[in-house]
């Protein structure tokens, strides 16, 4: 089997986007200008669209076939095709229109990775930044503050210790800020998570003066902003972070963010189709050097499984 880089993984994925972007709206002139733009910016492009084109040709058939019959009553299905099918068609509708946000983040993002990439960044103040797969931040270190905008995944920071200019990291709602320490910031399916390998992190919302945690070595502290939930707990300062060493330790974590997490180093998407499997807690540690497997262990505890309907559509289902 031929073995993919990151570059080229990011390209299939973006061809992917944009094959069914245009096959949900073939009519579309934005997306068929969008294509006609990607494909001619590199030979490595093309290729990639060529590859896709190729393997994907016959999922466009069937997925036309089935706009025609849905359409029809008495489908005659069995509930198992057609939960599978309607899955795998609500997964790759929706990747469709996920180019978007993504051509919208690489114009925000300072840096960015791809799926299975970890990457060290140096910043300007001296500080180090490791980012996570599929992950993205801004930066803003002018005047008397240093901030960082997690825009997307995950990123491992070791901060240097400037008193005047306190560090911070922002994302999505919350706030973490340090002086002179390490700590871990994710967002995993909108669950957001900090953890400290070493010295005191201060936590809040964004905006806001009040203190939701004040974390110190080996802590951590997750925040569900739609459900208002917070679970907080401790570990071996080693272990912040394991993701850096290709190990997930969970403890206590919804099925959601455990599989948005794994899905950082797992090719096209993953589509949880029960939403309460999505809401159970597990806890484990996980080798991503397999994140299929990765995926299947963290879902079982919640009575799931998990199927790839296709090369790029991984579904977890309660049945």
């Amino acid at each position: 089997m031929n073995e993919t880089t990151p570059d080229q993984d990011r390209l299939l994925d973006e061809a992917i986007d944009l094959i069914i972007r245009h096959q949900n709206d073939p009519d579309n002139p934005v997306a068929q200008e969008m294509i006609r733009a990607w494909r001619g910016r590199s030979l490595d492009n093309e290729q990639a669209w060529q590859r896709v084109s190729k393997i994907h040709g016959a999922s466009g058939l069937i997925l036309s076939e089935r706009r025609k019959i849905e359409r029809r009553e008495g489908l005659g299905l069995t509930r198992r095709n057609l939960m599978i099918g309607g899955l795998a068609a609500f997964g790759l509708g929706t990747a469709g229109y996920s180019i978007v946000p993504s051509l919208l983040l690489r114009t925000q993002a300072d840096y960015m990775t791809a799926k299975g990439e970890i990457r060290r960044i140096d910043l300007p103040d001296g500080s180090v930044a490791t980012l996570g797969p599929e992950s993205a931040i801004a930066l803003d270190f002018s005047g008397d503050a240093r901030t960082v905008d997690l825009l997307a995944g995950m990123s491992f920071f070791e901060v240097e210790s400037d008193a005047n200019r306190p560090f911070s990291v922002l994302s999505d709602s919350m706030r973490a800020t340090a002086l002179g320490t390490a700590f871990d910031v994710s967002d995993d399916a909108g669950v957001l998570s900090v953890g400290v390998d070493h010295g005191l992190v201060d936590v809040r919302a964004a905006g806001a003066p009040e203190t939701i945690a004040s974390l110190t070595t080996g802590q951590w502290i997750t925040v569900d902003p739609t459900s208002g939930e917070v679970d907080r707990g401790q570990r071996e300062a080693g272990q912040i972070a394991s993701w850096r060493d290709k190990l997930l330790i969970a403890e206590r974590e919804t099925v959601s963010a455990l599989a948005a997490r794994i899905g950082r180093w797992l090719p096209g998407r993953i589509i949880i189709a029960d939403s309460l499997v999505g809401r159970q807690r597990v806890s484990g540690v996980f080798d991503l050097n397999d994140p299929l497997r990765a995926l299947q262990a963290a879902v079982h505890p919640a009575g799931a499984r998990v199927r790839q309907v296709t090369p790029y559509v991984t579904v977890v289902s309660s049945i």
